[in-house]
């Protein structure tokens, strides 16, 4: 089902049982799987797989060359860098195909952004407004506002809402945002966390 102001390039193919929501657009070359839900004012970049029922928030951005595959589930307001990769599979074997039952489910929280060639290895959650570093190995879960950076991914720091990286005083200094510490974490200032 589409709303009637969806752009769908004539190069790419959606299936049935799809669901995408007003104002977003997909552009060449992409491929819609049976039962995905896609969002509002989303965009699929170029050569973008969406698999088999995965669920895209609204003002989702996807670059190019980028497979969301089953299991995956993608929040509100999520940047996939160009060519960034998620996996579904521990121990893939060609022979001895799992299904998707057994799927090891992979979370993107609110707001965070995954920079180009970074991967994110399934079964774990980037949290609300992290950031990955481009061409990082996620093989851990990531806390909310946290940058990880490397192979595989260790904490360099903590991010504001706007991305921008965060001091000592956990003052942005390009949005004014304020951060406190709490338990596993940091936290906007104003929160009764």
């Amino acid at each position: 089902m589409r709303e009637p102001d969806v752009y769908v390039h004539e190069s790419s193919y959606i299936d049935e049982d799809v669901t995408i929501g007003k104002g977003t657009k997909i552009w060449h070359f992409c491929h819609v799987q049976k039962g995905a839900r896609i969002g509002e004012n989303c965009s699929l970049g170029q050569n973008v797989n969406i698999s088999n029922h995965v669920k895209i928030g609204n003002n989702v951005k996807i670059q190019n060359n980028v497979s969301v595959y089953e299991g995956v589930e993608i929040e509100d307001g999520v940047f996939c860098g160009p060519s960034c990769v998620f996996t579904n599979d521990l121990t893939p074997r060609a022979r001895y195909p799992k299904g998707s039952s057994r799927y090891l489910r992979t979370r993107i929280k609110e707001g965070a952004s995954i920079g180009a060639n970074a991967t994110i290895v399934c079964g774990r959650t980037v949290g609300k407004c992290a950031l990955v570093a481009a061409g990082s190995v996620v093989t851990k879960d990531v806390p909310d506002y946290a940058l990880v950076l490397g192979v595989p991914a260790r904490q360099a720091g903590w991010v504001c809402e706007c991305g921008q990286s965060l001091g000592d005083d956990m003052k942005c200094g390009v949005c004014g945002r304020e951060y406190r510490q709490a338990e596993g974490g940091i936290v906007p200032k104003q929160s009764n966390l």
